[in-house]
């Protein structure tokens, strides 16, 4: 090492660098120091006595640090960097936050959301944006996470969160094959991460699951109220084996053909060596909905819900405060009432308990791995099967006020249904489950005149706003269609 300059700037004074030979390569360390051309030689060596006396002080210090590492197998941007930066305290904050962007651009959204949640909270407890490595001590660590024990999921989510994005700095800022440590500390090994604690069964039974479809909606001025969209979603997530609502708002028009949905369930996708991807053929009684929610045209989605929420998080929330406004209405008690996650819970506890399949079938059914990864990676997998377990479901649901088994009806994958004079038509109407008006005839030319025949014969308690189902089966070719109608407004 030595002191050196390089070239003199405009105002006449020269730089003054630390020269670094190592392995023939030279690299230059710039210091804060300045010179003229009066003190130098005409070798352009320093002469003036304090500069080199810092200098010298500097490159002794450099020295230090070098003899107390092995740098045989370093080269000289290593050295140099090690000089610069080797006892620099590096800001975690600053790393999480390039660790969070790359979620991002790696498509993990919802991930990095978390994360960026975690270190908001660690931040809030070291009360700067600038949390350093060094303050990441396993004492700090268990203090931080004992201000979270009594929250229920948080206290596990953040500190693992915080420890992989540790792990990743480990991993990219530390070289143990040339022994240079940056990060010398590493807390995790002394502290415990509690448990989440386990969420309580968020299922209902199917009486409950008929009393909140058949509610009346709470009364709204706006054109598109949010108990609508609640009621709509949750009967589209629970006829849909349980989907999540962020698949269903991340579906696209090429994800939807001959009337079976095509995706990959986005919190296991990246997770699974299959991606996750389902498919679930569509009931006709939310074949309504999907004509209801269809997005224009030219739009690449499937439904309308891009042009009224911004992402899947605004949407969900919102679906989630329509379906407890109808649960206000119905006067449950707070915490009684339901979320989107309901109905995915009751999907799988209704096909289990009375519908009497198995788990794994369950599990297949609501996009489970199911512990057979390997099993998965050498078949080409049949989705019938999950489709006929999710039409037992509804069945037993809207079409059924009894606890027992109903085997489902194998309806024609067509999306097609039509009638003539000639045909003869089996249809009901279903209210909570409960039939309250069939007929078997000939001689109906629509579909309007069946409801309409069929709505001749319902009771006039039904309050107004509220849903009915209408299933028609035309005899002559078996073919199955359900239509839903609310009082007021659709009969």
């Amino acid at each position: 090492m030595k002191a050196c300059v390089q070239w003199a700037r405009k105002d006449g004074f020269y730089p003054v660098f630390i020269r670094v030979n190592h392995k023939r390569s030279t690299l230059y360390i710039k210091t804060d120091k300045m010179v003229t051309k009066r003190e130098l030689s005409k070798s352009k060596d320093i002469m003036d006595p304090v500069v080199m006396k810092f200098c010298t002080t500097l490159i002794l210090d450099y020295m230090d640090k070098l003899n107390r590492v092995d740098i045989r197998d370093w080269s000289c941007r290593m050295i140099v960097d090690y000089l610069q930066k080797g006892d620099e305290d590096i800001s975690f904050s600053e790393y999480a936050r390039k660790h969070i962007d790359r979620l991002i651009d790696n498509g993990q959204v919802r991930n990095a959301r978390n994360y960026e949640l975690a270190l908001k909270h660690m931040e809030r407890y070291f009360g700067t944006t600038k949390v350093k490595f060094s303050q990441l001590t396993s004492t700090n660590m268990s203090n931080w996470i004992k201000t979270m024990e009594k929250t229920n999921r948080a206290k596990e989510m953040y500190p693992v969160c915080i420890r992989q994005v540790f792990r990743a700095a480990i991993a990219e800022l530390n070289d143990y094959d040339v022994g240079m440590i940056r990060i010398k500390t590493n807390p995790w090994i002394k502290v415990k991460i509690p448990q989440a604690d386990r969420p309580e069964k968020r299922a209902i039974s199917a009486e409950d699951c008929r009393r909140f479809f058949a509610a009346p909606l709470p009364e709204s001025k706006m054109k598109s109220p949010l108990p609508e969209l609640g009621r709509d979603v949750a009967m589209m997530v629970l006829c849909l084996g349980g989907i999540n609502t962020v698949d269903l708002y991340s579906l696209k028009k090429e994800d939807y053909h001959g009337g079976i949905i095509h995706y990959r369930r986005a919190k296991t996708m990246r997770s699974r060596a299959d991606g996750a991807y389902f498919e679930m053929r569509v009931p006709e009684i939310i074949q309504p909905l999907f004509k209801k929610y269809a997005s224009d045209e030219n739009d690449e989605w499937l439904f309308n819900f891009h042009s009224r929420l911004s992402n899947s998080d605004s949407f969900s929330a919102n679906v989630n405060i329509g379906i407890k406004k109808i649960c206000e209405s119905m006067g449950m008690d707070r915490a009684d009432w339901y979320c989107a996650y309901t109905f995915r819970h009751t999907w799988g506890t209704i096909a289990q308990n009375d519908c009497r399949a198995t788990i794994s079938e369950v599990a297949f059914g609501m996009n489970h791995s199911a512990g057979h990864r390997v099993t998965r990676g050498y078949i080409k997998l049949d989705f019938s099967p999950a489709w006929e377990l999710n039409e037992r479901v509804i069945d037993f649901i809207f079409f059924s006020d009894k606890a027992s088994k109903q085997a489902a009806t194998d309806e024609d994958e067509s999306n097609v249904f039509r009638i003539s004079p000639k045909m003869l038509i089996k249809a009901a109407a279903f209210f909570q489950g409960k039939c309250l008006a069939s007929f078997e005839n000939i001689g109906c030319s629509n579909i309007d005149e069946v409801i309409k025949h069929l709505v001749d014969e319902l009771p006039l308690e039904i309050p107004n706003r509220c849903i009915v189902q209408f299933k028609i089966v035309n005899c002559n070719n078996g073919k199955v269609a359900v239509y839903e109608r609310q009082k007021g407004k659709g009969f």
